[in-house]
C-alpha cells in the first residue's frame, strides 16, 4: 500500500521561509517521478512542481519558478519543497504525489493528507 505522508507547513509571514517533507512508504521510490501539489477548498488541486527519477530533472509552475526547489532524496524515500519569499497567494495545503506535470492526476491514490501553510501577516 502506498503511503505518503507530508510534514513542514505552517503559518509564515510574507517573504518567509518553510521546507516541506514528503516520507513514502509501500513503493520502490527511486522509480517514480513524484509532484507537490497544493490545493485551496473549493479549487481543484493545482501543479506547483515535479522531480523526475533522475534527481536532476525539475520542471515548476510559473508562480514557483524561482522561488520554489524540488529535491529527493532516494535514500530516505523523502521528497522535499523548499519554499522561500512566499506569498499570499501560496497558502495552501500542500500534498505529494505519485507523477509528473503531465501525468500526476492519474496517481489520486498516492496523495497524502497534506500540509497547510498559511501565509499571513
Amino acid at each position: 500500500q502506498v503511503q505518503l505522508v507530508e510534514s513542514g507547513g505552517g503559518l509564515v509571514q510574507p517573504g518567509g521561509s518553510l521546507r516541506l517533507s514528503c516520507v513514502g512508504s509501500g513503493l520502490t521510490f527511486n522509480r517514480y517521478d513524484l509532484s507537490w501539489v497544493r490545493q485551496v477548498p473549493g479549487k481543484e488541486p493545482e501543479w506547483v512542481a515535479d522531480i523526475l527519477t533522475d534527481g536532476i530533472s525539475t520542471d515548476y509552475t510559473p508562480s514557483a519558478k524561482g522561488r520554489f526547489t524540488i529535491s529527493r532524496d532516494n535514500a530516505k524515500n523523502t521528497l522535499y519543497l523548499q519554499m522561500n519569499g512566499l506569498k499570499f497567494e501560496d497558502t495552501a495545503r500542500y500534498l505529494c504525489t505519485i507523477g509528473a506535470r503531465m501525468t500526476w492526476p492519474k496517481y489520486s491514490y498516492s496523495r497524502g493528507q497534506g500540509t497547510q501553510v498559511t501565509v499571513s501577516s
